[in-house]
């Protein structure tokens, strides 16, 4: 099995954090995976953000991976989705896709650094072949609910996380058993 671990918006892949968790808990089981720092987390630049993701894809198998994004992440994946879609690919570029506290475009288009980042239509049918969400109940970067935006228009499962706020590890998620599980079934 493949996975590619995607950041959000002004991590650096700190210590401690639930997705360098996540990466060694995935390689401890001999998984192959790729957890890049993505360009200018501060400042991010959606086209370099998708030049990163686009190079780490190669030599994967889009059949064997699964990519978990969380935030940031999230909306660069779904734009790279829509690029992938608009030139006519229909095929997914990852077999499974886990979307952790993706953030809505309002939220997006109220913060200029990443507003760039706003899809500005619904969620992308080509994100992954299987598609599950997993969000806190409430989650200030996505208070329509991600239910709503996100799970029902990919036809997605969708995990609530009880007080999860937005899944960071000041929420409380260094170890994030609930990611690892729904990554490897």
């Amino acid at each position: 099995m493949q996975y590619l671990i995607l950041h959000g918006y002004e991590n650096r892949r700190p210590d401690g954090h639930w997705q360098r968790w996540l990466a060694a808990e995935l390689e401890g089981s001999g998984a192959a995976v790729r957890y890049p720092q993505l360009p200018e987390p501060d400042e991010p630049v959606l086209d370099d953000w998708i030049a990163a993701i686009e190079r780490e894809l190669l030599g994967t198998d889009a059949a064997s991976l699964t990519v978990v994004c969380h935030s940031l992440g999230c909306a660069a994946w779904l734009a790279l989705a829509a690029r992938r879609a608009a030139a006519g690919r229909t095929d997914a570029a990852a077999s499974r896709l886990l979307l952790v506290a993706p953030v809505s475009d309002p939220v997006l288009r109220g913060i200029p650094g990443i507003a760039g980042f706003a899809l500005g239509g619904d969620a992308v049918d080509a994100a992954a072949a299987e598609v599950v969400v997993i969000a806190g109940d409430a989650d200030p970067y996505c208070p329509e609910g991600a239910g709503r935006v996100f799970a029902e228009p990919l036809g997605a499962e969708h995990v609530t996380v009880t007080g999860g706020g937005h899944l960071t590890i000041d929420d409380g998620f260094g170890a994030f058993p609930l990611v690892l599980d729904l990554a490897t079934r």
